[in-house]
């Protein structure tokens, strides 16, 4: 039997989603008896809808959700951000266009602040950007009568606590001083109810005038007041696209859907097929390369000034510095070039001399350079008697042999 996907969801979800509000006020809604399904009104919230039901909110059908949209408002002063006021004030939605639909705000502004105002259909997104794990900083303009010290800054900076409420650390910059008053930009991360305001009256300053100026990514730029701008798409799925898909936990901090990686991870170089915690390649004792005792052992030469070569690189040495059983005396001869035991290390601080090479070791005196005599080279094994002057093919070499 071939099963269909469930495509329902709750209710609160869904009227979040169609911009009514957000997913608690809702549920607060549904126990006020404010909506409807299909004629009927709802006492809980675990109740599920799928679009196609006729729901009322206070008496007027809600349309299925659309798309999510973003929008930039910059809000004068003397508007209050709420759908209903109870003393009859013009509020924000009262002021923008009719043709955007049904939308909320992300966050609020008082009733004398302005500046921007970012308003959505979306009620989910409008609750992960309010919430402070979001890490959005909102920035503001405040011009305050008065001045500031240094020692007010810091408190600014590191939190200060008002009335037994303790407010998160702020950015505080000084823009510029007028007069009797005082510009400064303000950096915060919660968003408190009148944060700004009572942080800086905490320290001295009476605050005349708030604009917010940048609400995380999202600018007010050249927007007039009272002007209202949709955010493209694009830039709103730049922004918030890992946003719009989050929810909403007991405890009221949003969790995200984990992304799928757009390719495997890498593996870790190394050899085919290695185990983990095998030796990686390149130290001694692998292909190429000495055994662990045997590198030691030329270490041990080099720092002492012994002579490295083809038999002391794989001899072990023992304690006294001799070389062991392993480690034979390279034989001297008169085809040899050098004469054997330690004798063929010991140089004379005088040049060589260009003489025959004999079993004893090499004196100092210099060599000579007598033109060399002789019929041109065979094919043969060189002799190991003294070399001859003489000239070859290319004639005679000049007087003078090596220094």
């Amino acid at each position: 039997m071939t099963g269909t996907a469930d495509t329902s969801e709750r209710i609160a979800k869904f009227l979040a989603r169609a911009g009514v509000a957000s997913r608690r006020e809702v549920e607060r809604m549904i126990e006020d008896g404010r909506i409807k399904v299909d004629g009927k009104t709802l006492d809980t919230p675990a109740f599920k809808v799928t679009g196609t039901e006729v729901i009322e909110v206070d008496g007027k059908r809600i349309d299925p959700p659309a798309a999510t949209k973003l929008w930039r408002y910059h809000k004068p002063d003397g508007l209050v951000t709420t759908h209903a006021d109870p003393e009859g004030r013009e509020t924000v939605f009262d002021a923008i266009p009719k043709d955007i639909g049904r939308v909320i705000s992300i966050g609020r502004l008082d009733l004398t602040s302005e500046g921007l105002l970012l308003l959505t259909n979306d009620g989910a997104l409008a609750r992960a950007l309010e919430l402070p794990s979001t890490g959005w900083t909102r920035r503001y303009r405040a011009r305050a009568f008065g001045s500031i010290s240094e020692s007010a800054l810091k408190i600014l900076r590191a939190g200060v606590t008002v009335e037994g409420l303790k407010y998160g650390p702020m950015e505080v910059e000084v823009e510029r001083e007028t007069g009797s008053n005082i510009w400064l930009e303000i950096g915060i991360r919660e968003g408190k109810n009148r944060e700004v305001r009572k942080a800086l009256d905490a320290v001295g300053l009476r605050v005349n005038r708030l604009i917010r100026i940048a609400y995380g990514p999202f600018q007010l730029g050249q927007l007039e007041k009272g002007e209202i701008k949709s955010v493209p798409s694009r830039v709103l799925h730049d922004q918030c696209g890992h946003l719009i898909e989050m929810g909403e936990t007991p405890t009221g901090q949003a969790i995200a859907k984990p992304r799928t990686p757009s390719r495997p991870p890498r593996k870790a170089p190394g050899r085919p097929g290695a185990k983990p915690g095998q030796r990686a390649m390149g130290g001694p004792g692998q292909p190429g390369l000495p055994k662990r005792e045997v590198a030691d052992s030329l270490i041990e030469d080099a720092r002492k000034g012994r002579p490295l070569d083809a038999k002391s690189t794989r001899a072990r040495r023992d304690k006294d510095g001799k070389p062991t059983a392993k480690a034979a005396p390279r034989p001297s001869g008169p085809g040899s070039s050098r004469a054997g035991g330690q004798a063929s290390s010991a140089r004379s601080d005088t040049p060589r001399t260009g003489g025959p090479r004999g079993d004893g070791p090499r004196t100092g005196a210099p060599r000579t350079g007598g033109p060399r005599t002789g019929s041109p080279r065979t094919g043969g094994p060189r002799t190991g008697g003294p070399r001859s002057g003489g000239s070859g093919p290319g004639g005679p070499r000049k007087p003078g042999g090596r220094s």
